[in-house]
């Protein structure tokens, strides 16, 4: 087993998070979207009133499926909110980021500078 350097032990990180930050840690991460596609489609719609589900596919270069369930999940948390509608006989499905999403992205931003922050002073 190879030996682990003092400043790469996550419990040397997470130490070095407690105080300055409001006692931040790498443990506390908001998993829900710390998920790399969860975490494009809040990062997507913080800078986009709304984009629609064939935007945010093309943007996140994933499939369908995939898309659709990582929608949910944030939908179900309530950090964005799906409306469907029809454009013609074409359906649409748009997606807006809500208060909670954005406080909840701000938070997982303000910990992954606490991270960066930690490390390089370690």
């Amino acid at each position: 087993m190879a030996k682990q350097s003092a400043a790469r032990k996550p419990e040397a990180v997470e130490s070095g998070l407690k105080g300055e930050r409001g006692g931040s840690r790498a443990a506390d991460l908001d998993r829900l979207i710390h998920e790399r596609v969860r975490l494009g489609i809040v990062s997507a719609l913080a800078v986009n009133d709304t984009l629609s589900f064939n935007e945010l596919k093309g943007l996140l270069k994933t499939t369908d499926g995939n898309l659709s369930v990582h929608a949910r999940r944030l939908e179900e948390a309530q950090y964005i909110t799906c409306a469907k509608s029809f454009e013609g006989r074409i359906p649409k499905t748009e997606y807006r980021l809500t208060a909670a999403g954005r406080r909840a992205l701000e938070r997982y931003l303000d910990h992954m500078e606490a991270l960066i922050h930690a490390t390089r002073q370690g």
